[in-house]
């Protein structure tokens, strides 16, 4: 018996740490600039540095550390370039609320203090992210980790800035944002989550100037926002209210005058057909003020209070206010009704608070010229999505995209590169603080206040990384990216983004493809959060099972741009694959014998058994490749748990033990050679989605290099193609199984050995060379082959399959009775297989409109099931 290096029992705490530090050290995830190599980069979608990784982070870092081992083991120079976002507003609200619980206030501290505290705690969070990521055995280049406030890439973000305002696409104007009046600052639409809440329509009268009696009846969500109504729309088609149009409507309870316009936006069959025009507060209606040049009036400050001017309701909450207005309205006869209203309302992700729609001096992105080239690279393939599905989805935000407000009210993040001078006025836009004014000299210079949006410094993630802007050998080498993995939830705010700031800062695409992945839901669908408590951590599954039996269930449960369900089942069976490759790896490596694999290392003398598995090998090879290539991750692991599980542990390992055990040396040496071989391939393909497990088995295998990580992915080879060898392995093994479950049926123990008895007219030869898997695997004492089924035993149990059928004498094995009871319902069972294919062949629907090959595939199984039957059939008659 040979040395095994390896553990008795498969514990993957005992070795997964001290391999993850040996990569490590050795340097193995750390790329050079080689020009003998092509590259092949990923850029990590940048955690945010507010908290736990969960199963999301788990699956989209797996998938992107199965692409980058599989293409280092391929030859390619690959880059994964990890890191962590600043998440400007999300962080911030943690830091604030942590310093809350101190009785430590934001705005006490001041800007300097309370950004001490937010860079402790980046340092915290960005250790534990590593940490957690290192856990899940992820190979990214740690020597390259970047943040996206790192001076590198705050320094790329100021160049960024200051190239887009002198091309004239930054600029500073008023314009309608999502405010938030907790955290008082602007949000991007991707802050908001959308809450289902139960309103009001508040139905109000807005008298007609003039008329004693005639008014226009408004329904309203909001109805505080009257206050700062500035006109009444209407469809110009609306024949109800033409000859309104023009006129003029008095404001309940302010008594301004404001008009009555004509704009397709209002909908004839929509409410009343009548909308309150409040362009300061609404989205909507500030694009209807702009094409009727109406006045923007913002009637709440930034704390969602009523500002001064409106008498009472001047300093009251927008809810308070709220609360006032419709009793005053009531009170003074404008009310008509209140209907009940169940509606979407946005509320801020982070705090949770309703976010309010107000016009504000901010910093926005015109996206129009940048959008345009975005678009084309899409359509024109430079950039593809996949599933390709998710590209309709680019083009619709893409195509209907409105100028970006970059400038958030916080703290915590790149500040705006601008600053205005307090005796001139003279605004200085600069990559560098400047010292004094370019207009007067003034050394009295005060930068803005506000700090860009982090989804502004999210989008050079694959350049600034790199250098940029300096023209690094990295830059060069590994830019454009190859592959970037994502969810499809951030398509239009991150991939876009990166897309037209990849195109305009470097003249180039960012990434030449989007693997895009869902979310990870519970075992019943439902989408994972704290408030519901169906969370799972990530660290407890790899404490409890280890990180290969995570990264294969979350590979093996995923089609791109499709959610999976998370099951901890699954990850048990995944263990279990584990457990048995582990097993079969210790059987191997007992019975190793390097001097005699080397004496016969070039012999060729290979049974069928040896010619089908190199063969069935060779294909998975071929295919597993073919899914990599085109991100079918998920196939490409099943395939190869189907081959290892099955093809080499349940039936190699077992077809060749009676030449292991036998005194054979030439057969020995050469089945030790073929069982390295494709353990050691087996081991390498399986690698990039279980990568602990091959590296402790791979290095302790004999002729190996002293790590799987560099070493070269299997090759394709033709001449290892033996279609004959894999058709008369099937039947040996189709005819073994047949066999088991006939003795298993009757309930014969493995140790009672039967004469098997054959008859086949297309598979001799395979039966032939087969008769020695017969002894070992079907208990068979002897096996005879016959030409006749004339010549078959009397009184014997029969095994049938496609082609061939077997006899076992009954012997003492089983009575008759059992044997046709037996028979009868496998006859039974036959019958309902018929009538199911000629009912199915009969459908003339079916033979028109299914593929010709479907239809004929139906034919052979109809033609097997009866040659099956009668043989059945026969049995019975011979029995009886």
């Amino acid at each position: 018996m040979a040395e095994v290096n390896i553990a008795k029992t498969y514990d993957p705490k005992e070795f997964e740490d001290r391999l993850y530090k040996n990569w490590q050290e050795k340097g193995y995830f750390t790329p050079v600039v080689d020009e003998n190599k092509k590259p092949y980069t990923i850029m990590m979608p940048p955690p945010n540095i507010t908290g736990q990784l969960h199963l999301g982070h788990a699956l989209d870092g797996t998938l992107q550390d199965f692409l980058i081992r599989a293409k280092r083991m391929q030859g390619f120079s690959t880059l994964w370039l990890p890191g962590e976002d600043h998440a400007s507003i999300a962080t911030e609200v943690k830091v604030e609320n942590q310093l809350l619980t101190q009785g430590l206030k934001k705005k006490e501290m001041g800007r300097e203090a309370f950004l001490e505290k937010v860079w402790e705690w980046s340092d915290t969070y960005r250790e534990r992210i590593k940490t957690q990521y290192r856990r899940l055995g992820i190979s990214a280049d740690y020597t390259r980790e970047r943040f996206t406030m790192d001076e590198g890439l705050s320094e790329a973000v100021r160049k960024v800035f200051v190239d887009l305002y002198n091309e004239g696409l930054i600029y500073r104007g008023n314009r309608i944002v999502n405010w938030c009046p907790k955290c008082q600052t602007a949000i991007s639409d991707a802050e908001i989550e959308y809450e289902e809440k139960n309103g009001h329509f508040w139905h109000i009268k807005y008298p007609v100037v003039g008329s004693e009696d005639e008014y226009l009846e408004i329904a309203t969500t909001r109805p505080e926002t009257m206050l700062g109504d500035t006109a009444v729309a209407v469809n110009p088609e609306d024949e109800r209210y033409k000859h309104l149009i023009g006129k003029k409507l008095i404001l309940p309870l302010v008594g301004r005058e404001i008009p009555v316009v004509a704009d397709d936006y209002v909908g004839i069959d929509f409410g009343t057909g009548a909308v309150k025009i409040t362009p300061a507060h609404d989205p909507n209606d500030y694009e209807v003020g702009k094409r009727h040049d109406l006045p923007e009036i913002v009637v709440m400050d930034k704390k969602g209070a009523i500002v001064e001017g409106y008498g009472n309701y001047s300093g009251m909450d927008r809810y308070e206010a709220r609360r006032a207005i419709v009793k005053d309205l009531e009170e003074q006869g404008y009310l008509v009704k209140i209907k009940d209203h169940a509606h979407n309302v946005g509320t801020h992700d982070r705090c949770g608070t309703v976010i309010e729609p107000i016009t504000s001096k901010q910093w926005y992105v015109k996206m129009k010229p940048l959008a345009g080239p975005a678009i084309d690279v899409v359509r024109e393939g430079k950039i593809k999505f996949v599933p390709e599905r998710f590209s309709k989805i680019y083009f619709n935000w893409m195509e209907n995209i409105q100028d970006w407000c970059i400038s958030r009210q916080l703290w915590w993040g790149h500040r705006v590169p601008v600053w205005y001078c307090q005796d001139c006025g003279e605004i200085i836009v600069s990559v560098d603080e400047p010292t004094k004014c370019t207009k007067c000299s003034s050394e009295k210079l005060k930068q803005d206040e506000d700090v860009l949006d982090t989804w502004f410094s999210s989008a050079l993630w694959p350049f600034s990384t790199l250098g940029y802007p300096a023209q690094t050998e990295d830059l060069k080498y590994f830019y454009p990216t190859d592959t970037l993995v994502t969810g499809y939830d951030i398509i239009f705010f991150w991939v876009a983004r990166m897309i037209f700031s990849g195109l305009h800062s470097m003249g180039e695409i960012p990434f030449k493809t989007v693997l895009i992945h869902g979310i990870v839901r519970d075992s019943e669908g439902k989408k994972m959060s704290k408030s519901l408590g169906n969370g799972v951590d990530p660290l407890e599954v790899i404490e409890k099972y280890g990180a290969d039996a995570l990264r294969f269930m979350l590979v093996t449960g995923n089609a791109p741009g499709n959610d999976i369900r998370y099951y901890e089942e699954k990850v048990e069976a995944a263990r279990n694959f584990a457990n048995k490759i582990w097993n079969a790896s210790r059987f191997v490596m007992m019975n190793l014998d390097e001097e005699l694999m080397d004496k016969y290392k070039d012999c060729k003398e290979y049974t069928t058994a040896d010619k089908w598995i190199l063969s069935r090998l060779n294909t998975l090879v071929k295919e597993a490749t073919d899914n990599i290539d085109k991100f079918e991750l998920g196939i490409a692991a099943q395939k190869t748990y189907e081959f290892m599980w099955t093809e080499f542990c349940d039936w190699y390992i077992e077809l060749v033990k009676p030449i292991l055990y036998g005194d054979d040396e030439k057969s020995k040496g050469v089945v030790l050679n073929v069982l390295n071989k494709v353990l050691t391939s087996g081991l390498q393909l399986l690698h990039p989605v279980m990568p602990y497990i091959t590296e402790e088995i791979y290095t302790n295998l004999p002729g190996t290099k002293e790590t799987i990580v560099t070493s070269e992915w299997p090759q394709y080879n033709e001449e290892l193609d033996n279609k004959e060898a894999e058709e008369n392995m099937a039947y040996v093994i189709e005819a073994i199984k047949a066999l088991r479950n006939v003795r298993a049926e009757m309930n014969v123990p493995n140790s009672r050995k039967a004469k098997v008895t054959i008859y086949t007219v297309e598979a001799k030869k395979a039966f032939e060379e087969g008769k020695i898997y017969f002894e070992k695997l079907a208990s068979a004492s002897e096996v005879e082959m016959i030409d006749s089924k004339e010549l078959a035993p009397e009184n014997a149990v029969s095994a049938v399959i496609k082609g061939a059928e077997m006899f076992m004498p009954l012997l003492d094995l089983v009575d008759v009775e059992k044997e046709l009871e037996r028979l009868n319902k496998e006859k039974e069972k036959l019958q309902k297989e018929i009538e199911r294919v000629e009912k199915k062949l009969s459908n003339e629907r079916f033979v028109s409109k299914a593929p010709e090959a479907v239809v004929n595939e139906e034919r052979e199984k109809g033609e097997k099931y009866k040659e099956m039957y009668e043989a059945v059939l026969e049995r019975i008659n011979s029995l009886k």
